[in-house]
């Protein structure tokens, strides 16, 4: 049960204000980075560094240049201890994310995608299939942040600086029906309270009938084991909402219906042979997972 704690508790997406002090990885600028920019830059780095392997799981040349520009010190990463199963499992996360996505776009041309909680991400770099309207949606210091280091909205790519749970960012999408819609949130969901989650899956459906929506989610246990170690490490962010199987979200309304969940310790992945044993273990081998639902019609 530490074992799983220790890998899942890594991927958590820390908060912007938690009081910290800054690293000591510095920019070109020599300024230092604060505790929210630590948290974006992590799963950058991980993508960045894996995109040099020859067997790379997911292969990302824009974090590699953005690694590159900021002349990151790979110190913190090495102290940080990091085991090899956090990052695979953090790139499988990635892969599963980029393929469900590249699969939604295939079937449905000119469609739109909104990423809820987009960080550092470049998905849309990854997945561009020339015709999508993309728009990247976080508060305004991480919006901020991006168009610093990554660029600004040109063409078919917007940014959105408001949070997920103000409903005023799907005006400015609703522009677009009835374009065919792919709602996304990644390492976002599991920080917000059961009834934000409802409240905001409910408007999707209501407002944006026949759309697709993908998030990840810890399981009930997944969620105290990690309130536990934040309590007792005073590192990473605890949790809130958690998802047991993902036909519960199909009691909050009709028109929800799931279409896949995946788990990434149920993957056939060498780099997790190690731990193989996890998939026979359920409480363990569903501690987190991704789900894709179809809301409305």
């Amino acid at each position: 049960m530490v074992l799983l704690a220790d890998i899942f508790n890594s991927t958590l997406r820390k908060p912007i204000n938690q009081g910290r002090d800054k690293m000591s990885i510095n920019k070109n600028d020599g300024r230092d980075l604060s505790d929210m920019e630590e948290s974006l830059l992590i799963p950058l780095y991980f993508r960045a560094i894996e995109s040099q392997r020859p067997d790379a799981l997911i292969r990302d040349e824009s974090a590699q240049s953005l690694v590159d520009k900021l002349n990151l010190d790979d110190t913190y990463f090495i102290n940080a201890q990091v085991g090899e199963e956090v990052k695979v499992s953090i790139l499988l996360r990635n892969r599963q994310f980029d393929q469900v996505t590249a699969d939604f776009l295939t079937r449905n041309p000119q469609s739109i995608v909104v990423y809820l909680g987009c960080g550092l991400d470049t998905r849309f770099n990854r997945v561009d299939d020339g015709r999508v309207e993309w728009y990247d949606l976080d508060l305004p210091e991480v919006i901020a942040l991006r168009a610093e280091l990554i660029g600004g909205e040109a063409g078919r790519y917007h940014l959105l600086a408001c949070s997920a749970l103000d409903h005023a960012w799907m005006d400015s999408v609703s522009i677009h029906k009835p374009r065919p819609f792919l709602f996304q949130a990644e390492g976002l969901f599991m920080f917000f309270e059961e009834a934000q989650v409802r409240e905001l899956v409910l408007a999707l459906k209501d407002r944006f009938p026949g759309s697709e929506l993908v998030f990840d989610a810890f399981s009930p246990f997944y969620v105290w084991a990690n309130n536990r170690r934040v309590t007792r490490t005073n590192i990473g962010a605890r949790a809130h909402w958690s998802l047991s199987r993902g036909n519960e979200l199909e009691r909050w309304g009709d028109g929800i219906h799931l279409t896949s969940e995946w788990y990434p310790f149920l993957c056939n992945e060498p780099r997790l042979r190690h731990v193989r044993w996890v998939r026979f273990v359920p409480l363990l081998s569903k501690t987190t997972g991704i789900f894709h639902y179809r809301l409305g019609e």
